[in-house]
């Protein structure tokens, strides 16, 4: 009886220390399933994070792409603006020297065509009447000083001899006076002259005794009957002058040759 009860006391102890063991031994898998799990989601937490990274990696790097590709485009547009704005530097550029190399010819054949034309214009103020001779040889003397400068150009020189000839031109279009001396029968005198266009240029001494008028065919000073003119030359310088109105004057005129 008594053995029976201890072999039931041994094998009930036997039986409670397997099922500690199996309850130490579930709880020892247990805990490494949880570990297990921890370190698996430790692990999935750290990919989350890193795929979340190179997400925003690339959409940054789309960004600045997209960014990037708009500055291209636009630097596309650029240089081909640039380019066209050079390609017509080129065509300007040629223009230029061709503009250039015909320059030189003309200026090669507008020297002697300014030394003809300052002869020309020499030459027509001698055979012109005289009035104010002084100033329009002095204006020629200064055209042919400028022709040998090297510091003004043939347009410069052009330009004033083309001056010149307006300015003569516009001496038959006016009426002027202006005083100035004369020789009479060997005396120098004092006289007003009055010229009308090239119409006629007369003169009155400042007395108002004599008159004359320039004679283009004789080129010579002929003397008027001072009961004709005296009062229409000295009505003339008041015009001239701006002092009197204009009116028609009674005036000597060479008279036109004859056929």
């Amino acid at each position: 009886m008594t053995t029976h009860r201890l072999k039931s006391v041994l094998m009930a102890t036997v039986v409670a220390a397997g099922a500690f063991c199996s309850v130490a031994s579930q709880a020892n898998t247990l805990d490494a399933i949880i570990k297990v799990g921890e370190e698996k989601t430790a692990a999935a937490k750290q990919s989350q994070a890193k795929i979340d990274r190179l997400a925003e990696e690339a959409r940054d790097l789309l960004t600045d792409y997209k960014t990037v590709m708009k500055q291209v485009d636009g630097l596309k547009v650029y240089n081909a603006r640039l380019q066209r704005q050079i390609d017509n530097q080129e065509r300007r550029i040629a223009d230029i020297d061709e503009s250039i190399d015909e320059v030189t010819v003309i200026q090669r054949q507008m020297m002697p065509l300014v030394i003809r034309m300052i002869d020309g214009l020499d030459q027509f103020v001698e055979l012109d009447v005289p009035f104010n001779l002084d100033e329009r040889r002095a204006r020629i003397e200064f055209l042919r000083d400028n022709v040998d400068r090297s510091d003004i150009t043939v347009a410069e020189k052009f330009r004033q001899v083309l001056e010149a000839y307006n300015i003569e031109l516009q001496y038959g279009r006016g009426m002027e006076t202006y005083s100035d001396t004369i020789e009479l029968n060997g005396v120098t005198r004092d006289v007003d002259f009055l010229r009308i266009g090239r119409v006629s240029l007369v003169y009155q001494t400042t007395d108002g005794e004599e008159s004359g008028v320039w004679n283009p065919e004789t080129k010579s000073w002929d003397s008027l009957p001072s009961g004709d003119y005296a009062a229409a030359i000295r009505k003339g310088v008041r015009i001239a002058k701006k002092q009197a109105t204009i009116e028609l004057l009674n005036m000597p005129v060479a008279a036109p040759e004859a056929n």
